[in-house]
């Protein structure tokens, strides 16, 4: 008796279950690498069911789910399942392994709280089972904790080989357009020269560099002229592209690893141009290409072109003065994404702004549809005014026009205040010969 409590034999047995069982069918993909031969989710419930029809247990619902187990919190699918142990729906699970459940500690203390709690009876895999037992919660930790324990193993693998190849000289991520990977796995990670595509990403860094081509000027060649496509996608390269690739020192022969970082390799590949070559771009990026595509302006994306029905873009351009100071000018134009020869030309944001006033003026007050948050805003104020004077703020604050407000904050106001001002006007606006009309036809909803 005294060798039966200590082996746990006897509390094993005093807690086996004599409550029916009812089972939830919990199957799971895994997604980590080294999981590619694991069984798939349908054949994972196959299986199980199969079991459960062996033993005659109770299936009464079945649970499919795609993601990791590597992070606690992130399957929904699984979240609902402990939900649903908690409000008494099942008090068993059944699954093809341990690590399906949990592979972190989080997910894991979760199940085994519901045991303790005993709102969880059994967890039944492919060839064990796991009940309410000191010895059997033991067994199902250290399992979990061993797929957890290769979790953690893996990824310090991967990173050191990371950081080996980079320092052989081998770029570990997809190769950059003008190259491709080499697919051999003896050769792994190795970057070859794409012969189809690297003469014209030479000739990109040419144009910009020799004959100070823009980025957009090369965007339409490569689109227009050459039909030029990427080799994975298959796809037209877009302008932030073209910067991209523009400013990209793999090209000469050396790349940063991981980016930003600051840790800098001379790469084993073949490089496509010169660093002379690059650098001479670089000093054109500086001096001449203006990059609009990362910066918020405050009229883009709300107006089209009346000539070619294209986005309307902005550009920055400075000017010295005699005094020595340089003023901003902002230009807004046409893309030219549907007609690169279009001729809608470019209007200054000064000009935009004035005519802008005068089609405020031109609209029916209610075709602003930010009229009831303007005179809540002027209302707020005026009660803000009230309080803090008292009797003598009763007169300091007249009633103000909406229409005048709303010309204030295009002089005055903010980018995003300016945008959400134009972006409630119902009518669409459009620009065409440097002029911009509304278009009362097309209302929004």
């Amino acid at each position: 008796m005294e060798k039966q409590q200590a082996l746990g034999l006897i509390g094993d047995m005093a807690v086996v279950p004599t409550i029916k069982v009812r089972y939830c069918l919990y199957a799971r993909k895994s997604t980590e690498q080294d999981e590619k031969q694991a069984l798939s989710i349908e054949s994972q419930v196959k299986e199980m069911l199969a079991i459960a029809e062996r033993d005659g247990l109770e299936v009464i619902d079945i649970r499919r789910e795609a993601h990791s187990a590597k992070d606690s919190g992130q399957r929904p699918v699984f979240k609902e399942l402990l939900e649903d142990i908690r409000r008494d729906r099942y008090n068993g699970i059944l699954t093809w392994a341990p690590d399906r459940l949990s592979r972190n500690a989080g997910d894991l203390g979760s199940v085994v709280d519901l045991m303790d709690q005993k709102s969880l009876v059994e967890i039944r895999t492919y060839g064990q089972q796991f009940r309410n037992s000191p010895n059997e919660k033991f067994l199902l930790m250290i399992l979990c904790s061993q797929a957890k324990l290769e979790n953690d193993n893996k990824s310090i693998n991967v990173k050191r080989g990371l950081k080996t190849r980079v320092e052989m000289g081998l770029w570990p991520a997809p190769a950059p357009t003008g190259y491709l990977k080499e697919k051999r796995m003896d050769r792994k990670c190795e970057t070859l020269i794409d012969h189809d595509r690297a003469p014209i990403i030479k000739k990109i860094f040419e144009k910009a560099a020799y004959e100070k081509w823009s980025g957009r000027k090369i965007y339409h060649w490569l689109k227009f002229d050459l039909n030029f496509k990427t080799a994975g996608g298959n796809k037209n390269l877009t302008l932030s592209n073209i910067y991209m690739i523009l400013e990209n020192h793999f090209y000469y022969g050396i790349f940063e690893y991981p980016k930003k970082s600051g840790n800098w390799y001379q790469g084993k590949h073949e490089p496509i141009i010169t660093k002379e070559l690059f650098d001479d771009v670089q000093g054109q990026i500086k001096s001449q290409f203006i990059r609009t595509e990362n910066k918020e302006f405050a009229f883009t994306k709300l107006m089209t072109c009346g000539l070619c029905g294209s986005g309307i873009s902005a550009q920055e351009k400075f000017k010295k003065l005699k005094d020595g100071s340089v003023k901003k000018y902002i230009y807004y134009g046409c893309t030219k994404a549907k007609d690169k020869d279009c001729k809608c030309g470019y209007v200054n944001e000064e000009d935009l702004i004035k005519q802008l006033e005068k089609l405020i003026d031109q609209i029916d007050i209610d075709e602003i549809g930010v009229r009831r948050e303007i005179e809540a805003e002027i209302q707020k104020f005026k009660s803000f005014q009230q309080i803090v004077l008292g009797d003598k703020g009763k007169v300091i604050v007249e009633d103000i026009d909406v229409r005048n407000y709303a010309k204030y904050v295009l002089r005055e106001g903010s980018d995003n205040e300016k945008r959400e001002l134009l972006g409630n006007i119902r009518s669409k606006i459009v620009i065409k010969d440097k002029r911009i009309y509304p278009s009362f036809l097309e209302l929004k909803k």
